[in-house]
């Protein structure tokens, strides 16, 4: 009977592990795939104010999650990842002005999963063609966010060295940076995984380390913070103290940090709940097929029947693997 018991007891327990960790999946998938919507339309220049406003805001949102989580150990080498994940962050808005939103997430989502058989879809993402417009080209360009006073004026997007490319140097160097991206997003969980790693052995510096994850996204996320402040205070030196500011990025920023974080915070929480070995497949592909959302039904980066086609195979490529690979391991 106890025996029995126990049985029931367990399995109860591991249903609710797996609903809360498919729940935290799906919080992340939609908002990591959404994040970057609420700044598409404002121009962001060089990129490098934006990231700092970012991750400011990023870091923001991980000091009430410590103060939810009663304050846990910090501990330094968590930070690691954020460092790997802020130096990836630091391209992102060069690849969305060169390739668009959509298919640079789909391309750095799929190197996320280099180790998986469905990372080989990324080759497909680059024969997809994208039509990036600037912020402002048309009535198309309405930012979600509206404020007359923040709209952007043509004078300061034609300095942007994103026009002065060729359309293929554009997808040339927007597909680069988006598997350079992709590399160091997919790295970015290694440190905390190391540390809880070697908390559940005897005799190393990490003994007694906390095997909840959401324990460690305050030192994850101050690694960000750090990270980010320092390129931007490099940039504003080789600026010689002349950055380029832009005030209309700073709401839009602040928002798609705050969604960034929460979708962050929820992978972790997956990764507990389901292991990485499970919530890093669905998390790294879902976000995807989102983003495409965006880029077809709103911004128009991706048209024509050839397009539309390369993009579902692909897409149905990766997500088939990805969910493979993770069911598997339930």
């Amino acid at each position: 009977m106890n025996i029995g018991k126990a049985y029931s007891a367990a399995n109860i327990s591991n249903g609710t592990d797996l609903a809360i960790g498919f729940t935290s999946s799906t919080v992340a998938v939609l908002l990591f795939g959404t994040n970057f919507v609420p700044v598409k339309k404002f121009d962001t220049g060089d990129g490098m104010f934006f990231q700092w406003i970012l991750c400011a805001s990023i870091w923001i949102v991980s000091l009430v999650v410590n103060l939810i989580q009663n304050c846990p150990r910090f501990w330094p080498l968590a930070m690691v990842g954020g460092f790997v994940w802020a130096t990836g962050n630091v391209t992102v808005v060069p690849i969305v002005k060169t390739i668009g939103l959509a298919l640079g997430l789909l391309i750095w989502a799929s190197f996320n999963l280099l180790t998986g058989w469905a990372s080989s879809s990324a080759v497909i993402f680059l024969f997809i063609k994208t039509e990036v417009q600037s912020s402002s080209a048309s009535l198309e360009s309405t930012p979600l966010l509206r404020e007359s006073s923040i709209n952007v004026s043509e004078d300061t997007t034609e300095d942007s060295w994103v026009n002065k490319l060729s359309p293929a140097k554009r997808r040339l160097i927007g597909c680069g940076l988006a598997v350079v991206a992709g590399i160091l997003y997919g790295s970015s969980f290694v440190p905390v995984l190391y540390i809880k790693d070697h908390g559940r052995r005897n005799e190393t510096v990490y003994t007694g380390a906390s095997q909840f994850d959401l324990d460690y996204v305050f030192a994850h996320f101050s690694g960000i913070f750090l990270t980010s402040t320092i390129y931007f205070l490099i940039y504003c030196a080789v600026r010689k103290n002349k950055p380029c500011v832009y005030p209309q990025a700073i709401l839009p920023g602040f928002v798609s940090g705050v969604l960034w974080a929460i979708a962050n915070c929820c992978w972790f929480l997956a990764n507990h709940y389901l292991s990485a070995v499970v919530s890093f497949p669905i998390i790294t592909a879902g976000p995807g097929l989102v983003a495409s959302m965006w880029g077809v039904l709103v911004f128009k980066e991706i048209k024509g029947l050839k397009n539309y086609v390369l993009l579902s195979v692909s897409f149905c490529i990766i997500l088939a693997g990805s969910l493979s690979t993770a069911f598997s391991k339930v």
